[in-house]
């Protein structure tokens, strides 16, 4: 596409070069792109950045012309407009030749429980024989085909979202589940979409204020993917339920139209009765965690309005592998290690409550905070630790450039206050080492806080991390510290 075709829509005439791409980071211009100068997000804890203070930066690494905000004069073509992130959705869109207007989306949404029941209804899709595309917090798949994820986000910026569904349209898939965070809707990385049906898994009204500032503010977020849904999939036990009643939508948990009944917690997965407006069925989820019926049923109830048969939604529950960094089990003997992504206290907490229940030993914690996000959440997180966990390793968790130490005492001074027996250690992989090694036979390790995560951040450095391999590295280092005892 051409600058001339690009920006024709905007009414400013443009020389016709040719586009290699659109972005608002400056340091991934390269020649022949297009800078989008977008104002930062204000946030409680650090002064926004603004893209009108980088176009030098763009210009000098070759874009060939520039969208911003501001009355400019620049060497370059430059288009002003009104709301920098909505230009950027829409040229991203054009710039991909809208393949949101023939690629069938299904959004999901949720407090917590995103990624899982993302991951899973595309797993009934592809079992129910509907190819498609997956992007998500943990990675994309195209098909069976596996990538990790674009950056930190839970749903990338507007150019990585239309030209990944590009993509996925081009490879003759026929449905894309798209992870759709409050902060993706909030800021405009996915309008101009709208989905065959969208899912609103849970709402916790305590998450992500320092962004949305209030409860409501954070709700009415989240509702923009159902207000744009043709189908919606609702949780019954959402706050505000009869503002949707209007709406074409189905809701599911107890009272709604899909239902788990009979639920059994095993330590090998959840056994339950799926009950829906389509025929029932004896349902087995390989996954831990009672938390997750209703992960299931929501994606259960999206596939099964999509057009997924029963029966394949019942065999592609039972055949779901799960989440990477989501109740992962590393090991299961002689004592547990499980990996999660659990980093607020709500989540700490389900997390722990969930895992007791199949521990005949004690509950080993690691788990950090992280910088430059609500502080309320280091409180949470380590009353909760030291409610629920018998011993705690406080330790680092993308503290960025807040001091770490101010962290690890914000938590140890929440568990101190709940009596709680707690270590702390700066170093994260020092931390996963000690709390292994201190394991005993029947005994669980919860690693909490990383999840899938393939970076660290300490400072401005985000360095290479993977929980798991280290995990694997600190089992293998106390085999053989126990093999050489005498």
């Amino acid at each position: 596409m051409t600058l001339k075709e690009l920006f024709a829509p905007f009414g400013l005439e443009a020389p016709p070069l040719p586009v290699r791409g659109l972005t608002l980071d400056s340091r991934r211009v390269e020649e022949g792109y297009v800078f989008v100068a977008v104002p930062g997000v204000p946030l409680p804890h650090r002064k926004p950045l603004d893209g009108h203070d980088f176009i030098e930066e763009a210009l000098r690494r070759g874009a060939i012309a520039v969208v911003g905000e501001r009355p400019l004069a620049l060497p370059v073509p430059y288009l002003r407009v009104e709301d920098g992130r909505k230009a950027l959705a829409a040229l991203s869109a054009r710039f991909h030749g809208h393949p949101e207007r023939a690629l069938p989306l299904l959004g999901v949404t949720g407090s917590k429980g995103k990624s899982t029941t993302s991951a899973l209804l595309h797993h009934l899709l592809e079992r129910g024989g509907i190819p498609s595309a997956l992007l998500s917090t943990v990675g994309l798949r195209l098909g069976e085909e596996e990538r990790a994820p674009i950056g930190h986000f839970t749903t990338p910026e507007a150019p990585e979202v239309y030209g990944f569904l590009r993509e996925a349209l081009d490879r003759g898939l026929k449905a894309a589940v798209l992870e759709v965070s409050s902060h993706a809707l909030a800021l405009k990385r996915v309008e101009g979409l709208s989905y065959r049906v969208g899912v609103f898994v849970s709402f916790y009204p305590d998450d992500h204020l320092d962004l949305h500032g209030t409860p409501e503010a954070y709700f009415r977020a989240k509702a923009l993917l159902v207000e744009r849904s043709g189908l919606a999939v609702l949780n019954a036990r959402l706050p505000h339920l009869e503002a949707f009643k209007a709406r074409p939508h189905l809701l599911f948990g107890e009272g709604g139209e899909v239902r788990g009944e009979g639920l059994k917690e095993t330590p090998e997965g959840l056994r339950f009765r799926l009950e829906t407006p389509w025929g029932g069925g004896e349902a087995f989820l390989p996954l831990l965690g009672a938390y997750n019926l209703e992960n299931a049923l929501a994606a259960s109830a999206a596939a099964l309005a999509f057009g997924v048969g029963l029966g394949a939604v019942l065999e592609g529950l039972s055949s779901f592998k799960g989440v990477r960094g989501r109740m992962e089990v590393v090991q299961r003997a002689p004592f547990r290690v499980v990996i999660d992504f659990a980093h607020t206290g709500k989540s700490l907490e389900e997390a722990l409550k969930t895992l007791r229940k199949t521990t005949k030993g004690r509950l080993l914690l690691v788990v950090g905070a992280a910088g430059e996000r609500d502080p309320n959440r280091r409180r949470d997180i380590g009353r909760v630790a030291a409610r629920f966990a018998d011993k705690t390793f406080f330790t680092e968790e993308d503290h960025r450039t807040e001091p770490l130490e101010a962290i690890l005492e914000a938590l140890a001074r929440s568990a101190r206050e709940e009596g709680g027996v707690f270590e702390l250690v700066p170093d994260r992989k020092e931390a996963i080492f000690r709390a292994i090694r201190e394991a005993r036979p029947g005994d669980t390790v919860l690693l909490a806080g990383k999840g899938h995560e393939s970076t660290l951040e300490r400072g401005p450095l985000a360095l290479p991390w993977d929980e798991r391999k280290v995990a694997l590295e600190a089992l293998g280092a106390d085999q053989d510290a126990l093999e050489g005892d005498p």
